[in-house]
């Protein structure tokens, strides 16, 4: 029997990687161990860090069980951790040993994994193993779910800003990472930041939908880069208060850099002070 480990985190419920295994499977028995490790950010830190974790258990649970429906034995885990050290825990505890890697991830311009050279890394991690790279582009699968950015620090609990929210997550399937940027750079702690975000997760999540968010580095263009670089991000929603005169952000013209930038859908939502939703 052939021991395949396989690497992926969004992409592992793609139907080119459960293409790829079943023609491995079709020439023999065939093992499946599945990593799904979970992105974590380069700064700030994660609010509600279960909601990560969750989604990258949502869809490996799906994976293994069409695997499983294929005949093909498989198990799974998610992992706290860079893809390229959970590779070299996973080979040294390997039973049996692995005969293969395979590294699914999506297309160049929109993977994390690609940009941060996690292939190369792994093939050079894996002692000679053969690597196989397989490449899932959601945006050409019917069950493909939408990534959306959403920036926004004090405006995050804004009603404008929640119905947005709510608006995109009913039109099609869909996933939202907000990054609230800190106010206060030198500050060890951010509790407002905090508060405000968990109050905006709490109130998504109450609703069924999938959102998860953390504290970021002060300037928004540079929070918003970093997570466009670490994630695959489809859209972006900038939340601001209206005007130059109450935004410091659309001062800084911050909605048209991150178009020119990134290549990516921004879309601007505007807040009153008194819209924020009441405590």
């Amino acid at each position: 029997m052939s021991h395949v480990l396989v690497v992926a985190n969004e992409t592992v419920a793609g139907q080119s990687l459960a293409e790829a295994l079943e023609r491995r499977s079709a020439e023999g028995p065939l093992l499946v161990t599945v990593l799904a490790p979970v992105n974590q950010p380069r700064e700030g830190y994660v609010v509600y860090e279960d909601t990560r974790r969750a989604s990258a258990g949502r869809r490996l649970e799906r994976t293994l069980e069409a695997l499983r429906g294929e005949g093909i034995s498989a198990s799974g885990h998610v992992v706290e951790a860079d893809p390229v050290a959970a590779v070299r825990d996973a080979l040294a505890q390997a039973d049996p040993k692995v005969d293969e890697i395979v590294v699914s991830t999506h297309p160049r311009q929109r993977s994390g994994w690609l940009r941060r050279d996690v292939v190369e890394r792994i093939r050079r991690a894996a002692d000679g193993l053969p690597v196989e790279h397989v490449v899932v582009d959601l945006d050409k699968e019917a069950r493909a779910e939408a990534n959306v950015l959403v920036i926004a620090n004090e405006t995050v609990v804004g009603d404008p800003l929640l119905e947005k929210i709510r608006e995109r997550a009913a039109e099609s399937p869909a996933s939202f990472l907000i990054v609230s940027p800190q106010s206060d750079a030198e500050a060890a702690a951010h509790p407002e930041a905090e508060r405000r975000l968990r109050r905006a997760l709490t109130i998504l999540r109450g609703e069924g939908i999938d959102a998860h968010g953390q504290v970021a580095h002060p300037d928004p263009f540079t929070a918003a880069s970093q997570a466009v670089q670490d994630e695959r991000v489809d859209e972006i929603i900038v939340s601001t208060f209206p005007g130059e005169k109450q935004s410091n952000w659309l001062r800084g013209d911050l909605v048209n850099r991150l178009r020119k930038s990134t290549g990516l859908p921004v879309e601007h939502v505007e807040v009153e002070r008194e819209a924020e939703v009441p405590a």
